[in-house]
């Protein structure tokens, strides 16, 4: 079965009490349902297409079922406002290529 990824891209991060509180929060979530941080942050250069990066995440789940199970889960379903209300952006499942 393929591994899933959960891959977001912020823009207009507001470092608030509220994104603060999302951000310690949202591991503990992740982890509950077997994911695993591949990208949190860190340097992003434009290659191709017009704008300036957002915040990178990328998130690696052993298949699509448990990454929606995650993302659909009561637990990150509570802290998700906290992330809505302070930033805007995409977040989006991807389906990785299947084992040979």
């Amino acid at each position: 079965m393929p591994k899933a990824y959960i891959v977001a891209e912020l823009h207009d991060v507001k470092e608030t009490d509220e994104f603060n509180e999302y951000r310690q929060r949202v591991a503990a979530t992740v982890t509950a349902h077997g994911g695993r941080f591949l990208i949190r942050g860190g340097a992003a250069r434009v290659l191709e297409g017009d704008g300036a990066p957002g915040t990178s995440v990328v998130v690696e789940f052993d298949s699509p079922k448990r990454a929606m199970a995650w993302y659909h889960s009561a637990e990150y379903q509570a802290i998700l406002p906290l992330r809505l209300r302070n930033s805007t952006g995409r977040v989006i499942c991807v389906t990785g290529v299947p084992p040979a």
